[in-house]
């Protein structure tokens, strides 16, 4: 079995959840690493840019775990706002590649259905093929994937084809009604185009697994699975056939900061391997670490996507060992 096993999903009460297959002897587990986390923000006025960027560097990495996970306050949060603000913002100089514009269900069941849009404009020109089953579509500028829970559709994951960007959130907390996204991620060799991405050559939607499969374009191929859904967090296995070529980071977080209430992201936290304690910096002025795992987020509520999940990256491991490879 490799790392790209099939799981199947389990439907529960609480959300949903992964289970693999009964065995009687467990694998021996990978290895936890440490990866290099570099700080590439830069300060912003403008709330509608994303001017924080932290890159996650290892060539040993072969799978992480990411998190999107409900902030702190969400329970107190008695009038939510997610509503763009757009002062001290400038995007006449942003690229515009034109489309007409679509919707497409790829596929559906009772419980799930991933959905693709197409824009009438995005800011990077889009022709990566689409592919679930024997179906192959092409010129989506957004893949959505949504889940059918309390008696009401819930959109939990996104993917942007043309650049690479991810956003995920759990699902509502308590009796809200919706929850806004907030921080990216990118998933496999990043590297900047304009600005950074993941260029994609080909994505496959496995329905079996759930899970979403990803041709780069600099080698290579990653795997995106979601392993359970609830109303705290939502938990992403991600692994990758190889290491990422010329160094090239395996994963980055996108997010904004004008202040701190007026942020998606405002605090880094992280713990090496052996750390006894997790250490804390602000988003602009963390100094980039060595660490086994990382938070980033907010402790206090914001003016900006005031219930968007904040990020945990973390699990980092090598390929498993041989004996869990047989």
């Amino acid at each position: 079995m490799t790392i790209f096993d099939r799981r199947r999903f389990l439907l529960g009460a609480g959300g949903l959840a992964f289970a693999g297959s009964a065995s009687a002897e467990l694998p021996e587990p990978a290895e936890e690493l440490q990866v290099r986390v570099e700080n590439n923000s830069a300060p912003e006025l403008c709330a509608e840019k994303d001017n924080v960027e932290l890159d996650f560097i290892s060539p040993r990495v072969r799978s992480l775990q990411i998190q999107a996970v409900h902030p702190s306050y969400i329970n107190t949060i008695a009038s939510d706002r997610w509503a763009p603000d757009w002062s001290s913002c400038d995007f006449t100089v942003d690229p515009k590649a034109f489309s007409q514009a679509r919707r497409k269900t790829f596929w559906e069941t009772p419980e799930f259905w991933l959905t693709g849009y197409t824009f009438p404009s995005f800011w990077r020109p889009n022709d990566v093929p689409i592919r679930v089953g024997d179906s192959v579509e092409h010129g989506f500028h957004l893949i959505q994937l949504w889940m059918w829970r309390r008696e009401r559709a819930e959109e939990i994951m996104v993917l942007y084809p043309p650049d690479g960007y991810w956003r995920a959130r759990p699902l509502p907390f308590d009796d809200m009604r919706w929850t806004a996204y907030g921080s990216s991620f990118l998933v496999g060799p990043v590297e900047t185009q304009e600005r950074p991405i993941v260029d994609i050559e080909e994505i496959v939607f496995e329905p079996q697994s759930r899970s979403l499969i990803l041709k780069f374009r600099r080698g290579g191929e990653g795997r995106l699975s979601i392993k359970s859904v609830d109303q705290d967090r939502i938990t992403l296995d991600v692994s990758f056939s190889q290491a990422m070529p010329n160094g090239s980071p395996f994963a980055a977080l996108r997010s904004m900061y004008a202040m701190e209430t007026m942020s998606d992201a405002a605090i880094v936290a992280w713990r090496s391997k052996r750390g006894k304690s997790w250490e804390e910096a602000p988003v602009i002025r963390f100094p980039g670490a060595s660490a086994a795992e990382v938070w980033v987020g907010r402790h206090l509520p914001s003016r900006h996507n005031l219930s968007a999940p904040d990020m945990v990256f973390g699990k980092f491991q090598g390929a498993p060992p041989a004996s869990a490879r047989r």
